[in-house]
């Protein structure tokens, strides 16, 4: 039943994203499925309509302002966003010197401004109803920094810094800003990852392997909730062991 709201989950046809959406409809949300390929978003949304929830999918660039625009319409056919989860994203891996400006523009678009366009799009709203949740994917690598990486890792620093830059200016009225930065997970966009990278990155963590999208829909599904009603602009770190705060 889903009685807690409406969830947008950007990126939400595949790996994280999924295990994402289809978690917040287990704990009571409708919702609508983001994805660059509509035909994820379809299968996305069929997958939790097959389970028992509601959901909606639309195809889409959160890079865009009117595809953003087209994402928040369809979501308010459903009632008010209680929940978004940026999580839309992609990973290009080369060294520094041959990264060319379209490389670094490409991710910064996705990562940075579709996380702007998109708490652009439903901030608006929660600040009216006083409540509400944001909730951005972020990385590991924000915080540490990765080998052919540069431009990726700075695109989820920045996400980061956001988290908390906008988390100061509207928790006092109700909305909760957080982030999540997940250490390597087992979803395409890590496999896209050079054989080599994967395995020396794994040799690295204190677990010793890689996490699964499960485990990231848990802790998303934690900030989403009344349990979390006082974690304000933090970034939550289920990283098998890569990063220690």
């Amino acid at each position: 039943m889903a009685d807690k709201g409406v969830a947008i989950i950007t990126g939400g046809g595949s790996g994280i994203g999924l295990a994402v959406a289809q978690r917040l409809s287990r704990d009571g949300f409708a919702v609508v499925v983001n994805d660059f390929v509509a035909d994820r978003a379809d299968a996305a949304a069929a997958s939790i309509v097959s389970a028992g929830g509601t959901a909606k999918a639309i195809g889409g660039d959160v890079s865009s302002e009117a595809d953003v625009a087209a994402l928040a319409r369809l979501a308010e056919t459903l009632g008010p966003c209680a929940v978004l989860v940026n999580n839309a994203g992609f990973v290009h891996q080369a060294r520094f010197t041959d990264l060319t400006p379209a490389d670094f523009d490409r991710i910064f678009a996705v990562h940075v401004r579709g996380t702007f366009l998109c708490t652009s799009a439903v901030l608006p709203g929660m600040l009216e109803r006083g409540r509400g949740a944001v909730i951005n994917m972020a990385s590991q690598l924000g915080q540490i920094g990765g080998i052919e990486l540069v431009h990726y890792s700075a695109a989820k620093a920045a996400i980061i810094g956001l988290t908390k830059s906008l988390a100061r200016e509207v928790s006092a009225q109700g909305v909760r800003v957080n982030a999540v930065a997940p250490g390597p997970i087992n979803t395409p966009l890590v496999r896209a990852l050079s054989e080599d990278w994967r395995r020396a990155k794994a040799a690295e963590l204190p677990l010793g392997r890689f996490g699964e999208p499960d485990d990231i829909a848990g802790t998303v599904s934690f900030l989403a909730s009344d349990d979390a009603k006082i974690y304000v602009g933090q970034t939550l770190g289920p990283n098998s062991g890569d990063v220690m705060l």
